[in-house]
């Protein structure tokens, strides 16, 4: 005989045997960049019928049903914009792109199951063209309830897709989480020289002129790390 949870809630909190905490939606950290338990990222990538974007940017990877819209870029989704302005002294205001969580959390509340007129970049003189996308529910419908059960439906995200882009190895995280986004590490910015308005320096990773590969195979020596009692630079 077994027990199997079947209401919502002993689905959320179902704990199999040997699993640890961080198993549970409710004490994992699950960052949605890659680095902790699950990169949450993917299960966006298909929300829209007929495309698949990129995990982390707007660029459409994929369009079997939509050629033209193949290598484009997502601006829009019905009312909600994948852009957002953003400020910074002593730079030009300019746009970023919105996570994936932020971008579309309120367009799977508000259209799921529903066509919704998406807008795209394009080449042609008007600069954008608009498809009619379907958005595609975060979770699997109870066949006797047709109500959404726990699961996160395998068309968004296949089995292992969750855990295929975190990081590793470990220095991914340590060059990619910086200021505006999550707590690094490391030093954002260096030579930092305090002035009357903001203060002025050098980001990390331009003075240190790594590449991600240089920085895999050379840690000990690009980070000075005292390995065996030993400056690792030295």
């Amino acid at each position: 005989m077994t027990i199997e949870p079947t209401n919502l809630t002993a689905q959320l909190h179902y704990r199999a045997a040997g699993n640890p905490p961080s198993t549970l939606p409710d004490a994992a950290v699950s960052n949605a960049f890659p680095g902790l338990e699950f990169d949450f990222r993917n299960i966006w990538r298909r929300l829209l019928e007929g495309i698949e974007l990129h995990e982390a940017r707007g660029f459409v990877v994929s369009a079997p049903d939509h050629p033209s819209l193949a290598g484009q870029f997502l601006l829009a989704v019905g009312e909600h914009s994948m852009l957002m302005d953003v400020r910074s002294p002593g730079e030009p205001d300019g746009q970023t792109f919105m996570e994936w969580s932020n971008a579309l959390a309120d367009v799977v509340a508000d259209n799921a199951g529903q066509l919704v007129a998406c807008t795209f970049t394009a080449d042609d003189p008007d600069g954008t063209q608009v498809v009619e996308l379907r958005v595609r529910p975060l979770f699997v419908l109870s066949e006797a309830t047709q109500s959404p059960t726990a699961l996160i439906d395998e068309i968004l995200a296949q089995p292992g897709e969750l855990t295929q882009s975190l990081c590793s190895p470990w220095q991914n995280d340590y060059v990619e989480c910086a200021c505006y986004y999550w707590a690094a590490s490391r030093p954002d910015f260096v030579n930092v020289q305090a002035t009357a308005g903001a203060s002025a320096g050098e980001e990390w990773l331009e003075v240190t002129s790594e590449t991600y590969e240089q920085l895999f195979r050379g840690w000990q020596r690009t980070l000075r790390f005292i390995v065996g009692g030993r400056d690792g630079g030295q």
